[in-house]
């Protein structure tokens, strides 16, 4: 833990003269950096990936969305807080205020089930990041609850005062998040980029005799790696092979039952389209249209390329 101090002051002073924002983000990157916080996120990620959440895990990804649940959720916690905030200043509506309070406390722990498990499935960088963000927003939780105790006893005042500090802290745990999401890409689609990579027309990826039957290969489309499966004789499926989650090598995954399994954090592919259909990730893979030359070569090309 020394080391992870000495690490954060020497980002500040390597910041000097820097704008505060830029110091600020120097103390974030260094966050991530900071290995010696893998001790408590390793025990950490065990613990959320043995809760036995069966088909829910997958609602609290927000597959069904197409997109991570957990920035819609935290919509409900910030803006009860935020407006609770605002009602402190106007006359006769503490009764509201404190309604708003509650409503923010008890909807932070549906919002927090689905950061945490969304955070069990990211690489080390942003788990150690994610650790600072979960305690702003725990921070943030925990000052309206003795808000809301406070307010319940009459003490107005003072939970006026708690309401202001809890605010500030679930400011700043969101700029934290804003981080996880912007620079650390976190719950993006790593995928998306694929259609504006690939050139028009049709490319060729090898000679159809190089594709052995259901073993997955990788071949590249310009500059963009693809999986090929031949599934039979005449029939062969090819998929962007960087997994949309956190772009896992789909073609070291395995190959089952028309899926590929993501060999990172287990999303599930169906080879015939691309779509998701298990795991953590929330976007499909871009799916290729193949034929077979009269040279017998194996060619593909995204379905709306010329």
């Amino acid at each position: 833990m020394g080391t992870f101090i000495a690490r954060m002051s020497a980002a500040t002073r390597s910041g000097h003269g820097d704008a505060p924002g830029a110091r600020a983000l120097r103390t974030l990157d260094a966050v991530g950096g900071a290995a010696e916080l893998d001790t408590v996120t390793a025990p950490l990620k065990r613990v959320v990936q043995a809760l036995p959440l069966g088909r829910l895990r997958g609602v609290l990804h927000g597959r069904p969305l197409g997109h991570p649940l957990h920035p819609a959720l935290v919509q409900l916690p910030v803006g009860a807080w935020m407006s609770s905030t605002v009602l402190d200043f106007v006359p006769g509506s503490e009764r509201a205020a404190r309604l708003l309070v509650a409503v923010g406390v008890i909807t932070a722990a549906p919002a927090a089930l689905t950061g945490w498990v969304d955070w069990a499935e990211q690489p080390n960088q942003q788990m150690r990041t994610g650790l600072l963000h979960a305690g702003a927003m725990a921070a943030a939780a925990c000052l309206f609850g003795a808000s809301w105790a406070a307010r319940s006893r009459g003490r107005h005042r003072m939970g006026r005062a708690l309401g202001l500090v809890g605010l500030t802290a679930a400011g700043s745990g969101a700029a934290v998040g804003g981080h996880l999401a912007y620079r650390q890409a976190t719950g993006a689609n790593k995928a998306e980029p694929v259609p504006h990579l690939v050139e028009p027309g049709w490319h060729t990826l090898g000679r159809t005799e190089e594709f052995a039957e259901g073993r997955p290969a990788r071949r590249a489309v310009g500059e963009v790696p693809v999986l090929v499966v031949r599934e039979s004789a005449d029939v062969f499926h090819v998929l962007a092979d960087r997994c949309s989650h956190a772009s896992g090598p789909l073609s070291e995954g395995h190959v089952a039952d028309g899926c590929v399994t993501c060999p990172w954090h287990g999303s599930v592919f169906r080879l015939s389209d691309g779509w998701n259909v298990a795991g953590p990730a929330t976007a499909p893979q871009p799916c290729f249209a193949t034929r077979t030359d009269r040279e017998g070569n194996l060619q593909a090309r995204l379905p709306d390329a010329g």
